[in-house]
């Protein structure tokens, strides 16, 4: 799957502060930092992620501590480990960059990936009706929500004159309302790292991978870093119903991270962020491609702004959080036939990639033939507390 360093480090890593979570067998979960082509021990500085980005100046403090850390093994030799599909598993192999903190997303944050939650909404979930419906939808709404800010009086005018059009929506409200739709994506501990496989649901007949940047906020509500994320989505069960959106969203193995948490420093900010262009690719089994993008530049609501919709007086995160920041990228390529749009296959290879983040690499199998997730807070906390690290 592309697990080498040419691809999954950013271009300049030489200069890019990393850290992350390296499965160390008969030992367990690391936090570790990513320089000079080695794994580096992080736990004196914190023995969860969570605690690691709660130090008060993290990135200088991970800088400070990178000439005396001590090596437990090369990047290389654990990238060529981390394909879940075959492992060794007396090997240490990369784990998602995040523990303790809760994962939470941001939806139609865009107005490409709006017009298809709408689509999805009108088709219930039918992919065969999708195109029909998105051509009769998009001179309607693409005239509407150029250029709109969401919440702004423009936002509420637009509001009022998609209601007498017949066309209002519950993924409108979100869209271009004042409230932002945040939900959370996966419960702490059960995101996958790069080389894992992702989770698709047997029955699901109509999904698509999500490339995103995933934010890494910190109990105070600062952002302190980035990293990438697939945000695994059944189209069908969200189309059939908003409600489904749990089961749409949360599944085993169906959230992807990695393949680092890039921290802010001076050589890398929000603004970064804001910037990145993202690029994505999969490759099916039957020799099927398709790529995709997404540019944060398109994004409606500042990165920011969204962080303080989940985080403030209303809502604490103690152990911090991270935030997907939803795509632009609404894949609608013809897989299995005219207009029925795009869907994953078993043993799809996604990659999603930004020069300043790297790449993270996935294989697609149905979720219940992924090994299942059985190391949670009880486990972690048994394992931090037997190591002397509590």
């Amino acid at each position: 799957m592309s697990l080498d360093l040419s691809f999954t480090l950013p271009d300049d890593a030489a200069d890019a502060l990393l850290i992350g979570r390296l499965w160390q067998p008969g030992i367990g979960p690391t936090v570790v930092a990513c320089h000079g082509g080695m794994l580096l021990d992080l736990s004196e500085l914190g023995a969860t992620a969570s605690q690691l980005l709660e130090l008060p100046h993290v990135a200088s403090a991970v800088r400070a501590a990178l000439p005396t850390a001590t090596p437990l093994a090369p990047l290389a030799t654990v990238l060529a480990n981390s394909d879940e599909a075959p492992r060794d598993e007396s090997h240490p192999w990369l784990l998602a960059p995040c523990d303790l903190q809760v994962v939470k997303a941001s939806g139609v944050t865009f107005v490409a990936s709006l017009l298809e939650r709408v689509i999805e909404e009108q088709a219930r979930g039918d992919a065969s009706r999708a195109q029909a419906i998105r051509t009769a939808l998009s001179g309607i709404l693409d005239d509407n929500l150029a250029g709109i800010v969401p919440g702004s009086n423009e936002a509420a005018r637009v509001k009022q004159v998609l209601i007498e059009q017949g066309v209002w929506s519950q993924y409108l409200e979100v869209g271009i309302g004042p409230d932002a739709e945040i939900f959370t994506k996966a419960p702490v501990l059960s995101a996958v790292g790069t080389g894992a496989q992702v989770g698709i649901h047997a029955e699901s007949k109509w999904n698509n991978p999500e490339p995103e940047v995933v934010l890494a906020i910190n109990s105070s509500g600062a952002a302190v870093g980035a990293a990438l994320g697939n945000d695994v989505n059944l189209r069908d069960f969200e189309g059939r119903s908003a409600l489904l959106l749990g089961k749409a969203k949360d599944n085993n193995a169906s959230c992807a991270i990695g393949p680092f948490i890039r921290l802010f420093d001076a050589g890398f900010t929000i603004d970064d962020v804001r910037r990145a262009d993202l690029a994505m690719r999969v490759d099916g089994p039957e020799g099927f491609t398709m790529h995709g993008a997404s540019s944060l530049a398109k994004i409606s609501r500042d990165p920011l702004d969204i962080v303080a919709q989940v985080i403030g007086p209303n809502h604490q995160y103690p152990d911090g959080f991270m935030l997907f920041l939803g795509t632009m990228f609404a894949p609608t390529q013809d897989r299995h036939g005219p207009g029925l749009g795009f869907t994953h296959e078993v043993g799809d290879v996604v990659r999603v990639a930004t020069p300043r983040l790297g790449m993270l690499v996935n294989r697609v199998n149905h979720c219940s033939s992924i090994a299942p997730w059985n190391f949670g807070i009880t486990a972690l906390m048994g394992n931090l507390a037997q190591r002397g690290l509590l």
